[in-house]
């Protein structure tokens, strides 16, 4: 039985040698978003359908929008939005 543990020991170390110096040389394997704040918006189109908006900008710059699910309403053709701001901006 201690023949056999000393082996495993051995290869479990290298294993777990192996896996760091692979994580650390490649870089980031779980992508952590780089911006300095995000909000959301509402953003409508020509039709009137609106949709919420998670955006995220890096200081005055839009960088990535993602749509939230379910988060949207289509309103009637005579709507008009009262927004004065209707630009995506940061």
């Amino acid at each position: 039985m201690k023949k056999l543990a000393i082996p495993v020991m051995i290869i479990t170390l290298i294993f777990i040698l192996v896996l760091s110096l692979t994580i650390s040389s490649k870089g980031n394997y779980i992508k952590i978003p780089q911006y300095t704040n995000s909000h959301t918006k509402a953003i409508c189109n020509s039709e009137n359908f609106c949709q919420d908006y998670e955006i995220f900008c890096e200081k005055e710059e839009v960088i990535k929008m993602f749509p939230i699910t379910g988060a949207a309403i289509q309103f009637p053709e005579t709507w008009k939005d009262p927004r004065e701001n209707k630009e995506v901006d940061c």
